[in-house]
């Protein structure tokens, strides 16, 4: 091993340059255009914007103990280090690995969006028709030149995008109020108990948890954080409450625009253009243009932060001997993990170039069955991770704090493992409607975890503990 390459991060990144990150990762326009018409018209219909508060005091009782917790866990390997310090080593591989191929497929999901997506672009403004993957292979290549790069390149790139993406959807946020709604009034059912439980809650909440995706990625960052033992709770509960208020919001001025009636109507008829129609019809075809536009930039920025939390989670196994050695070293200029970065831009590569071969559809199959298999993935993830904030402090003697170390963890397990049921038992909606097809995705994702947990016990001896946790 070559032991004279730097191993280490580096970077000075504050609480603003990590929540663009991960609120970029969550793509909050993809999320407006694409999660809310669905849950709409297949969820708790006009009450939905109520589904997103739900699942927002879900994830910050999560994020209480992740918080707590993550001053002890000096490791930036986000899951994986939280599960292997508080459930063990073979656990924490296991999740390592799992973590990667859920990372993997949100962003071979978001790839195949938008590879969909920038060539009705082009064509709208009479351009050639070209296949979805030639475009998804052109972002890949920016996509891995901007992840080769210093971290605090990909954070600029990344907050002039969401300030733009965010912005045309909150005009369109402020006009639907300053004009009181559509011909029935500003929408009221999402304060209306009856309203929020009729339809099907458990699949609203199912798409509404799917559209908080990337927000836990502030611990991977760690190491290029300025003072991590506080930057990272601050961006994390920063991140959870900008994309919860926003979606909530947006989701709300979505169904206002259309009314209660209307809203369930259009988004059953039309679910992948309602956002653009509805801009369209209250800013206007400009408006309606640039929301086209800044939803293909929306989709870059998730594909370039998802790669960075990927890049970052295979160094952090490079230097722990779970993946080859080289994948721990860092750039001696732009201190970025930039082999974890290649290998990462290959393995995406190999994978769209197999999808693209077998003619796959880029919305109705990529984006679908990778989009679930990411929820289904994090969920469990996340699950797993408050139990290891339990089991930590209860082994651990390092905070007192009742509410951080026990009661808030508990109460998050609780729900997220009913969140995690409710997407168990209604997978195959989310996926397309195939139950043999929700089987392989399971199975996908249990043999992830497996072969972590085998390859712990055959690489055990080189295998690098986790450091002792700080005082």
């Amino acid at each position: 091993m070559d032991t004279s390459a730097p191993r280490t991060l580096s970077g000075s990144l504050g609480v603003g340059s990590i929540v663009f990150m991960v609120v970029a990762a969550a793509a909050p326009l993809t999320v407006v255009a694409g999660s809310v018409p669905l849950g709409v018209a297949l969820g708790d219909g006009p009450a939905f914007p109520a589904t997103f508060v739900i699942c927002c005091a879900v994830l910050l009782l999560f994020a209480v103990g992740f918080c707590a917790m993550s001053r002890h866990v000096p490791d930036a390997g986000a899951f994986y280090a939280y599960i292997q310090r508080g459930l063990g080593r073979r656990t924490g591989l296991g999740a390592a690995f799992l973590a990667l191929v859920t990372y993997t497929a949100v962003q071979l999901a978001v790839f195949g969006y938008l590879g969909a997506t920038l060539d009705a672009l082009v064509q709208h403004y009479g351009g050639p028709a070209l296949p979805w993957w030639l475009y998804a292979l052109v972002v890949l290549t920016v996509v891995g030149v901007l992840g080769y790069r210093h971290i605090e390149l990909s954070s600029k790139v990344l907050g002039v995008l969401l300030l733009c993406e965010v912005g045309i959807v909150l005009i369109f946020d402020a006009v639907v109020t300053a004009r009181g709604g559509g011909g029935t009034g500003l929408s009221t059912a999402l304060l209306r108990p009856s309203q929020v439980t009729s339809g099907s809650l458990g699949i609203g909440i199912m798409f509404a948890i799917a559209s908080f995706i990337g927000f836990e990625a502030t611990a991977i960052f760690r190491d290029e954080a300025r003072d991590p033992n506080r930057t990272i709770p601050r961006a994390t509960y920063t991140a959870l409450l900008l994309i919860a208020g926003f979606y909530t919001l947006s989701s709300w001025a979505v169904v206002s625009a259309w009314g209660d009636a209307g809203a369930v109507a259009q988004a059953g008829a039309d679910p992948g253009g309602m956002l653009i129609t509805t801009i369209g019809n209250y800013l206007g075809t400009a408006g309606a243009d640039i929301a086209q536009v800044l939803l293909v930039t929306s989709l870059f920025a998730a594909a370039l932060s998802f790669h960075n939390v990927i890049a970052r989670y295979g160094f952090s196994l490079g230097n722990s001997g779970a993946l080859p050695a080289a994948c721990g070293r860092s750039h001696p200029r732009h201190g970025s993990p930039h082999v974890s970065s290649v290998l990462q831009v290959c393995s995406a590569l190999v994978l769209l170039v197999v999808f693209a071969a077998a003619g796959m559809d880029p919305v109705t199959q990529v984006f679908s069955w990778m989009a679930g298999t990411a929820t289904l993935g994090v969920l469990a993830l996340m699950t797993l991770t408050c139990l290891a904030v339990l089991v930590f402090f209860r082994r651990a003697t390092v905070d007192r704090r009742v509410w951080h170390t026990l009661l808030a963890p508990a109460l998050g397990l609780a729900g997220l493992g009913t969140c995690l049921t409710l997407t168990v038992l209604n997978f195959p909606t989310l996926i397309g409607g195939s139950f043999g097809l929700a089987a392989v995705i399971g199975a996908v994702l249990v043999g992830s975890f497996l072969a972590g947990v085998v390859l712990s016990t055959v690489l055990r001896p080189a295998v690098v503990p986790a450091p002792a946790a700080a005082v």
